[in-house]
C-alpha cells in the first residue's frame, strides 16, 4: 500500500478546490487557478470563483501564460513556520516554491537538529543539487547545515539567495550555478562529502554544452556517482520526482541499490497537500535513505 505523507501545517497557504485538471490556491490572499495533472476528477466550475487574481491558461503550442483578473503583487512573501519564501508567478505555470515540499523539510531539519545535538562539534555538511529557489536548502540551513546549493539556472540560484535573507540567514549557504553532473564530478575529484544530498531532478533538461538528460535513463547512474560524495555517516540521501508515473517503489529501489554499502533505512512515499475539499492532493513521489554509517 503506498503511503502519502500530506503537508498540512500551512496557514499562508490554502488549496481552496480542485477540478478539471485545475487547482485554485490561496497564496496569502492572492487566489491563482493553475493547471494540475492529477486533478483527472470534476464536478466544480473553477473559473468563476470569486476574487480569483489570476488565471493560468496552456497553450496549444506549448507553455501558456496568466490571464490577470485582479491586481496583486508581482512578487510577496509568505510564512511556512520560521521560514519565509518569495512568490513570483512565473512562465509554465510556476510561483517559484513547491508547497507540499514541507513535509520533506520538516523531516531534513529534524535530522540535522538531532546529529547536532548528539555531537555539538559536527558540522553538518548538505548538497542541494537541482535546487531551484532554494527552499530546502533554507530549510537545512535553518537547522544549522552548511548547505551547497548548486542548480544550472542563474536566475533560480538568485532566487534562493532571496529567499535565505528573507529567513534571516545571511551565512550558510554556498551557491553555485553549475550543471549538476559536472559539479559532482569535480566534487569526487576533490575528495569533498556531505552528510546529507537532496535532489530534485527534471523529467528532461539540457546541459549548458548541449547535454541531454533524461530521468528514466539518468536517474540511477547519477544517484551511484552521488553516493560517492556521502560521508562516512550520512544523515540523509533525498530525491523528489515529480515525473508521471515514476512509483515511489522506484525511488526506494534506485536507493537501497546505490547506497548498499551504508547502514540504514529507506522509505518512499507520495507527497500530497492538503485541501479545503477534506482530500489530499497528490503532488509527487519522494524517496528517503536515513543512515548511520558503512556496514560492516
Amino acid at each position: 500500500m503506498n503511503i502519502m505523507k500530506t503537508a498540512d501545517q500551512w496557514k499562508d497557504y490554502r488549496i481552496l478546490a480542485t477540478s478539471d485538471g485545475m487547482k485554485l490556491e490561496d497564496w496569502k490572499g492572492v487566489l491563482l487557478l493553475r493547471p494540475d495533472p492529477q486533478v483527472i476528477w470534476t464536478g466544480k466550475e473553477l473559473y468563476s470563483f470569486p476574487g480569483i487574481n489570476a488565471v493560468y491558461h496552456r497553450s496549444e503550442k506549448g507553455g501558456g501564460a496568466w490571464e490577470k483578473r485582479k491586481p496583486f503583487p508581482a512578487e510577496w512573501t509568505v510564512n511556512y513556520k520560521d521560514l519565509t519564501f518569495k512568490v513570483k508567478p512565473m512562465g509554465f505555470k510556476h510561483t517559484g516554491l513547491f508547497p507540499e515540499q514541507a513535509v520533506n523539510w520538516d523531516e531534513m531539519r529534524s535530522l540535522i537538529s538531532r546529529a547536532r545535538a548528539e555531537d555539538k562539534n559536527r558540522e553538518i555538511k548538505i548538497l542541494n543539487l537541482f535546487a531551484y529557489t532554494g527552499a530546502a536548502s533554507v530549510a537545512c540551513a535553518k537547522a544549522g547545515a552548511k548547505v551547497t546549493h548548486v542548480d544550472a539556472a542563474k536566475g533560480m540560484v538568485e532566487r534562493a539567495g532571496e529567499n535565505a535573507k528573507l529567513s534571516g540567514l545571511n551565512e550558510g549557504i554556498r551557491y553555485i550555478v553549475d550543471d549538476c553532473m559536472k559539479f559532482v564530478q569535480r566534487e569526487i575529484r576533490r575528495g569533498n562529502k556531505y552528510d546529507g544530498i537532496i535532489m530534485d531532478p527534471p523529467s528532461y533538461g539540457r546541459g549548458p554544452g548541449g547535454e541531454m538528460w533524461k530521468i528514466e535513463r539518468d536517474l540511477f547512474g547519477f544517484v551511484c556517482l552521488c553516493a560517492q560524495l556521502l560521508s562516512d555517516k550520512p544523515l540523509f540521501f533525498l530525491i523528489n520526482s515529480y515525473t508521471t508515473g515514476l512509483q515511489p517503489a522506484v525511488l526506494k529501489n534506485i536507493l537501497t541499490l546505490a547506497l548498499g554499502r551504508f547502514k540504514g533505512k529507506t522509505d518512499a512515499y507520495e507527497v500530497g497537500i492538503a485541501t479545503e475539499e477534506g482530500i489530499p492532493l497528490p503532488c509527487g513521489a519522494s524517496g528517503l535513505f536515513t543512515g548511520d554509517g558503512y556496514e560492516d
